[in-house]
């Protein structure tokens, strides 16, 4: 689960930046690497980007129970 939970980081990180560089500067940096929006390669890293976020959820879990444990010490 630990390379899972890498990956996951990894694109999320990625689809932040794109993003972020699509609010600043109207530029989609991987529909530009890999040939458009309607590109198949882009729509697969959004689609994986998009899983990643899904996946991540789970971490919401985590976050509450560590916060639990401090405030009952």
């Amino acid at each position: 689960m630990k390379g899972l939970d890498s990956v996951a980081l990894i694109l999320l990180i990625v689809g932040g930046i794109n993003w972020l560089l699509v609010g600043l500067l109207q530029f989609d940096l991987v529909a530009s690497i890999f040939g458009g929006q309607d590109a198949l390669l882009a729509r697969i890293v959004y689609i994986l980007v998009g899983l990643s976020a899904l996946y991540s959820l789970k971490f919401l879990s985590l976050i509450n129970r560590d916060n639990a444990r401090h405030t009952t010490h």
